[in-house]
């Protein structure tokens, strides 16, 4: 593993560039090879063995490339696989939950109510059901489904704001948010949303999700292999889809401006 080894990146479509943004603030030197499997989109109405495949058909094309690890920027995807896709790769492989503890810890010991948002699969898995389970004893915790937002971001309708405005009062109008001490963005398409979920939120309920967790997982495991790129210099971001239509690839560039800080 060389230093300036590019990191590889991968979601089921577009989602993953929120945290791409995320690695890109913290990391800016690291060279960054974003997949958005969109051509297959979306992973998280799919079977677990679809799922499983395709992402070690992205892996297999990440090692052919060089990287020196790669992130799972799917909440979905790591649910299904992240322990297989360990197993199968000598790189360090950093997978994404939702950032469930964080918002239950936030409340410095008071017990919090919390709502989750994620994609249907993400919700039914194991391993979210786990994570749950960790804190549901002492924490309400509420969990919802929301596919259609990652429909929209997909097929490029972000700006349709009445679209969006629609859509997040129909998975968000049956909670009563004032009574809420936090919302967990579970998917990394939801991210995209964030304004918009705050315009819908009362002031004091906190959008949590866990792009900067992942960035610092990430740098953290190059540090302690002493695998971090010292530069000098900005490092490159390509960009691939197994879309490879140029509207995709606009669309892809036009999300991961759209994140930055």
């Amino acid at each position: 593993m060389t230093s300036d080894a590019p990191i590889g990146i991968f979601d089921s479509g577009l989602g993953g560039l929120s945290v791409t943004a995320a690695i890109r603030n913290l990391l800016p030197q690291e060279n960054l090879l974003y997949f958005g499997d969109s051509a297959y989109a979306p992973y998280g109405i799919k079977k677990p063995d679809q799922i499983t495949q395709r992402c070690q058909v992205i892996g297999d094309r990440f090692m052919d490339q060089g990287v020196k690890a790669m992130v799972i920027a799917c909440n979905t995807a790591t649910s299904v696989c992240v322990d297989e896709m360990r197993r199968r790769y000598p790189v360090p492989v950093i997978g994404m939950e939702p950032a469930l503890k964080l918002a239950c810890t936030r409340g410095g010991g008071r017990p919090q109510r919390v709502l989750v948002t994620a994609t249907p699969l993400t919700l039914k898995e194991a391993k979210f059901s786990r994570l749950m389970a960790r804190f549901s004893d002492r924490h309400t915790i509420l969990t919802q489904p929301c596919p259609d937002l990652v429909t929209i971001v997909e097929s490029d309708r972000l700006n349709d704001q009445a679209l969006v405005d629609a859509t997040l009062h129909r998975y968000l109008d049956p909670y009563d948010l004032q009574t809420l001490d936090a919302l967990v963005l579970g998917c990394t398409h939801f991210v995209f949303f964030r304004q918009s979920i705050a315009r819908i939120c009362p002031p004091g309920l906190a959008l949590i999700d866990g792009n900067p967790g992942t960035a610092r997982h990430l740098k953290d495991l190059l540090a302690q292999a002493d695998a971090l790129n010292p530069g000098p210099g900005t490092g490159r971001v390509e960009i691939a889809n197994s879309d490879p239509s140029p509207a995709m690839l606009d669309l892809s560039k036009r999300l991961l401006a759209s994140c930055r800080p």
